[in-house]
């Protein structure tokens, strides 16, 4: 720009100085706002992990049937009302295996759903690392994934194009994720020359390491299994205990396992819970039921089984079924 005169000049300089300076509070301002936020962001992260993993308070979960004749498939008036849950409250802490111990129908799979946002309750609250499962669903579910006994599977694919299918629609890429994914199912025992076979060729045992692997891949903060060991083969239980063993004290992540296997349960989690007919009898650390029996009931140095017994009145069988105690 041509100016006429030394005064011209001196004024648009002013007025440049005064935009570059307004600018530059304004940056400034921009900079001080994003590192207030980026230091609440971290004390709202450093805070959430000082809560417990899980928090469940007073749940309730009613599910109602319509009422059928023996031997005919048509309702007959009325229905039959199921308590699934009957106030139930406990806390999963930070990097924890926890075990809910029960029989088929004693409500485990239901709490699983719950903590999952697959189901609402019908009474209580639960959160998952501070976040309420119905008020923050979209927060929840990116901190979480579920196994269950039941894993669906494109059952033409392999197992790698299975997992690779899945990774990716969680945000995973690059040239390393299939050996990646070839590493972790080799870790679970599937032998590296049957990674690329067809699920539907694969044993029950091995389709439920591929569901186990799936979880993983995803990087879960909990971990929700229900029944995963359910159906398997001796080799096949310890594969997976293994895995879940090194899920927890290698990646950080918080595991809640739903099972009936008495063994599992005392062997694989740090504390226990109880449930029978939808309501926790009790929680502790094996031992800690143990010496609660035994305190009790006057038996001296008792199994898991005999622990369940005592405190539910009932028996398992080794497919979960209740079997009513002598």
């Amino acid at each position: 720009m041509t100016y006429t005169t030394r005064d011209e000049r001196d004024i648009d300089v002013q007025r440049a100085s005064g935009v570059a300076a307004e600018a530059a509070s304004g940056a400034t301002a921009t900079m001080e706002r994003e590192v207030h936020v980026n230091i609440n962001q971290h004390v709202l992260l450093r805070d959430r992990q000082k809560e417990a993993a899980v928090s469940v308070r007073g749940i309730s979960k009613t599910f109602k049937k319509p009422k059928k004749k023996l031997f005919s498939r048509k309702p007959v008036e009325g229905e039959k009302v199921v308590k699934a849950l009957d106030n139930m409250t406990f806390d999963v802490q930070r990097n924890e295996i926890f075990g809910i111990l029960g029989a088929n129908g004693s409500g485990k799979s239901t709490l699983i759903r719950l903590m999952s946002t697959l189901l609402i309750t019908d009474e209580g609250e639960i959160s998952i690392f501070g976040y309420d499962v119905r008020k923050d669903e979209d927060e929840v579910k990116r901190l979480i994934n579920r196994v269950s006994v039941e894993a669906s599977f494109f059952k033409k694919l392999s197992a790698i194009e299975n997992l690779l299918y899945s990774t990716r629609l969680y945000g995973g890429h690059g040239k390393e994720l299939r050996p990646q994914i070839t590493e972790i199912l080799v870790k679970l025992g599937i032998p590296e020359d049957r990674v690329g076979a067809p699920l539907e060729q694969m044993s029950r045992g091995m389709q439920q390491k591929v569901a186990i692997a799936r979880a993983f891949l995803t990087a879960p903060v909990l971990l929700l299994l229900d029944e995963p060991t359910t159906g398997l083969d001796p080799r096949s239980k310890q594969d997976v205990q293994k895995f879940v063993r090194d899920l927890r004290d290698n990646h950080d992540a918080t595991v809640i396992l739903c099972s009936h296997d008495m063994d599992e349960a005392e062997r694989l989690c740090d504390r226990i819970a109880v449930v029978d007919n939808g309501r926790l009898v009790a929680i502790g650390t094996a031992e800690e039921l143990k010496q609660l029996v035994a305190e009790r009931d006057g038996i001296l140095a008792p199994t898991m089984e005999e622990t369940f017994i005592a405190l539910t009145g009932r028996e398992i069988n080794d497919d979960g079924n209740v079997v009513e105690a002598a």
